[in-house]
């Protein structure tokens, strides 16, 4: 099975680009611009540099051996995307993209944020190249993650909270485009997940396949052989698509994405449109998207991205989806069996492997990419286990 780009911008069905003419002259420049420097040399060393030095990779893949004890089953293998500057996977991204920015002229950044982490990678790059930076967060989700909101301000970056709607990340992607589409000639819209209209997806992607690169290779060296199975969560899905990208021609190794209960999208969606591109979108019969909720402010996205759509639709990955139990639950138990506080994104996939890894032989061996740490997160559990 392939997911190869059938034609410019999409993955099967899904994918394009669905914008105002202004806008996707603005992507077609992007575009060119991406295409241009993602394979040139002095880029490339330039990212690896700043992946190296600033953000602290290769992240370990660290084998948790009191959880694997613990289960019975398969080898656990925590990808610890955790450790990263800024402590999630988010600045991978970020990185490449503000690279190409600077390589582009801009001189302003804007960027969404749902659980804040891409708000506060955003924010600590434009802090170390000087650019001006705004991000925009739904009202509810600047409540849920008042940390995050003060370390962004606490860098320099302006944050917008978004009263709109459910005040979520679907909301602050709205707002988000809208002041692109105002201020397309001075700003760079720097999108945190592998959705929106190409070539966003394709970049995000790019710049987050850093994760299974360094994880095939990790793994072939400790175990001589794949792993039986990849697990990462699924919002948007960026994590989870650099998670998944260097295994994805690997058909014997699984693919498996988490998703929340009340946010699965790919689980329950219909193919659609959404903020300029087709996936499948949990929708009304008119084509509305409906009211997601996800304890973890990441995941609570009504759409997935567009690889994701298709990887589901042609059967190469799989897509399950846990509950607010069980993922408060691998959130307690990661830290008092491991040592380890893990965000509550990455805890649905953790959630997942508790289930999964006794079900398979002590020969195998699973990767739960660790997307995110759970710094910011402990006050809302605490709130959530003892009110």
């Amino acid at each position: 099975m392939s997911t190869v780009v059938e034609k410019k911008g999409y993955f099967g069905e899904f994918g394009g680009s669905f914008v105002p003419k202004e806008l996707q002259n603005v992507l077609n420049r992007l575009d060119e611009n991406f295409q241009k420097y993602k394979e040139d040399d002095d880029f490339k060393q330039e990212l690896d540099y700043y992946f190296r030095e600033y953000v602290g990779r290769k992240s370990p893949l660290y084998f948790a051996e009191n959880l694997t004890k613990q289960l019975g089953g398969a080898k656990i293998y925590l990808k610890r995307e955790d450790l990263n500057h800024t402590g999630s996977h988010k600045i991978n991204n970020v990185l490449g993209q503000i690279l190409l920015a600077k390589r582009m002229g801009a001189n302003r950044v804007i960027a969404e944020t749902g659980a804040g982490q891409h708000g506060v990678a955003t924010a600590t790059a434009c802090a170390m190249f000087g650019m001006d930076c705004t991000i925009y967060m739904g009202l509810e989700d600047t409540k849920r993650q008042a940390l995050n909101v003060f370390r962004m301000e606490l860098l320099g970056a302006k944050v917008v909270a978004v009263d709109k709607g459910q005040g979520r990340l679907k909301d602050a992607v709205d707002e988000a485009f809208a002041d692109l589409v105002e201020n397309y000639e001075t700003t760079f819209y720097l999108l945190g997940s592998a959705v929106g209209p190409h070539p966003f997806p394709s970049m995000v992607k790019h710049f987050q396949s850093v994760i299974s690169r360094e994880s095939r290779e990790q793994i072939l060296e400790k175990e001589g052989k794949l792993p039986t199975a990849v697990l990462a969560c699924v919002g948007g899905g960026s994590n989870a698509i650099g998670a998944f990208a260097d295994y994805i021609a690997d058909e014997d190794v699984r693919l498996i994405g988490i998703e929340p209960d009340k946010a699965a999208t790919l689980n329950e969606g219909t193919p659609g449109e959404l903020h300029g591109f087709k996936c499948l979108v949990l929708q009304d019969a008119e084509g509305n998207p409906l009211p997601t909720y996800s304890i973890a402010a990441g995941l609570d996205y009504p759409g997935a991205g567009p690889e994701h759509s298709h990887l589901k639709t042609i059967g190469r990955a799989e897509y399950v989806t846990v509950t607010n139990e069980e993922v408060l639950d691998a959130f307690q138990v990661l830290s008092k069996v491991e040592g380890i506080i893990p965000a509550l994104e990455s805890s649905h996939a953790v959630a997942h492997a508790l289930k999964l890894a006794p079900t398979l032989s002590s020969e195998e061996s699973i990767i739960i990419n660790i997307s995110g740490r759970g710094d910011k997160d402990v006050e809302q559990v605490f709130h959530m286990l003892t009110k």
